[in-house]
């Protein structure tokens, strides 16, 4: 077989780059290895994404982009599977992606797993083929199990294969300084193996343009403040908080507006969508639900009108590892007021690209919508500022640089190991 220093596995059992965005199971791992993988390719590489067959339609091999193949692999019942339930199906995973690999013959210089099961995949991929691996975890389950407590589905060996995985991987990608934190003081991380990396956003999906005609287009009132709640519809999400918060926003002569984009499906209803019923309740309760706009899952290709007409851009999740939507929402110009958790307290820079606040306090976060959008020139600085902060920070781009260099300090490992197993 010839070797090829850029041919790249990455593995996302559950988050595949070509799923739909905004159910339950979908957001930002999907987005991710999308992103990543496409910009990866951009500078050279090959890359195959591994991900679990959940739909008898999916070819087993998709030429998604130039450089990038998404391969489905069959694991557990071809159906849709939440992925609280895909651990019982990982072995499967394993034992048919590395017969694909080996029928295929084809020669991996690295493997960047995504989330803790592709990790328990990447270890066995490691053993038997003797190829080195990256993890990016995404989410942490000792942080959940905190947040979360008893709501917490996942089965209790999470844990125990995060500590494994950080163990035997070659290098950890954790995507902001709490982040980092979180791995050294409740997995006991080396340190020295740890590289921070940020998620990005994509300047050709994401980019300012004209309020009013972005609400136009989207059928939403010119003569309203409008504030923005994008992602998926579950708990953690804080998207309660936003909507009790509206309720004690006080803006003198202007009707403030709350759009939430999200849900299992585009029409949404309460029969079929619990959270969504939950969140009508609560907007009912407060007496608010003339000014409550669920706009229900959008396609990707709309998001940048929803974030361009909103005037600010709100995101309190109890915890977050890192979150894409505020650096998409600061790329269209549109600051955000964002929880003081993670990730976002990484990526939005208080008092200037937006501001922070605690999750789960509606009060304060009220009070400070309240004072953003009666200050119209704050407005204008922080999205100037929001721009220009996105722009050099997080392009993934430059997130794919950044990853590449650290593919390349493991590449060498790689070889090594390569010739062992070749003269074993």
């Amino acid at each position: 077989m010839k070797y090829q220093t850029k041919r790249i596995a990455m593995i996302s059992e559950h988050a595949s780059p070509l799923a739909d965005l905004g159910g339950v199971d979908t957001g930002g791992q999907n987005v991710y290895v999308a992103q990543l993988a496409r910009h990866l390719a951009a500078q050279g590489y090959m890359v195959d994404v591994y991900t679990r067959k959940d739909d008898n339609k999916l070819a087993d091999v998709v030429n998604w982009v130039p450089g990038v193949r998404v391969m489905h692999i069959k694991a557990g019942p071809v159906a849709n599977v939440i992925k609280e339930d895909l651990l019982q199906y990982m072995d499967e995973f394993r034992k048919n992606m590395l017969k694909f690999i080996l029928k295929e013959r084809i020669s991996y210089s690295l493997v960047h797993a995504n989330f803790f099961m592709s990790a328990l995949v990447a270890i066995g991929i490691k053993e038997e083929l003797g190829i080195p691996f990256a993890v990016t975890f995404h989410a942490l389950g000792h942080v959940r199990r905190i947040h979360q407590a008893e709501a917490d589905k996942f089965p209790v060996e999470r844990l125990a294969i995060e500590e494994m995985a950080v163990k035997k991987a070659d290098h950890i990608i954790a995507e902001c300084p709490q982040d980092k934190e979180d791995l050294i003081k409740y997995y006991k991380a080396n340190e020295s193996k740890i590289s921070i990396v940020p998620c990005g956003f994509s300047a050709g999906e994401f980019n300012p343009m004209d309020k009013e005609a972005a609400r136009r287009i989207l059928g939403l009132p010119q003569d309203e403040r409008i504030i923005l709640q994008l992602g998926r519809m579950v708990p953690r999400k804080g998207v309660d908080n936003v909507i009790e918060a509206l309720s004690q926003v006080n803006v003198k002569n202007k009707r403030v507006r709350l759009v939430i984009v999200g849900g299992e499906c585009e029409e949404l209803e309460e029969e079929t969508c619990p959270e969504f019923a939950r969140l009508l309740n609560i907007a009912r309760k407060h007496g608010i639900v003339d000014r409550v706009t669920f706009a229900g899952r959008k396609n990707r290709n709309v998001l940048k009108y929803y974030y361009s007409a909103s005037d600010l851009f709100i995101t309190t999740p109890w915890y977050e590892p890192f979150g894409i939507t505020p650096l998409e929402a600061m790329a269209c110009g549109t600051p955000v007021v964002g929880s003081n958790v993670g990730g976002i307290k990484y990526s939005v820079e208080d008092g200037e690209t937006g501001v922070l606040v605690s999750p789960n306090n509606p009060t304060e976060l009220a009070n400070k919508v309240s004072e953003l959008l009666t200050d119209e020139a704050l407005l204008e600085q922080m999205s100037e500022n929001a721009i220009e902060r996105v722009n050099r920070l997080f392009t993934w781009a430059n997130v794919a640089a950044q990853i590449s260099n650290i593919y390349r300090k493991l590449t060498p490992v790689a070889k090594m190991v390569q010739k062992r197993s070749q003269a074993a």
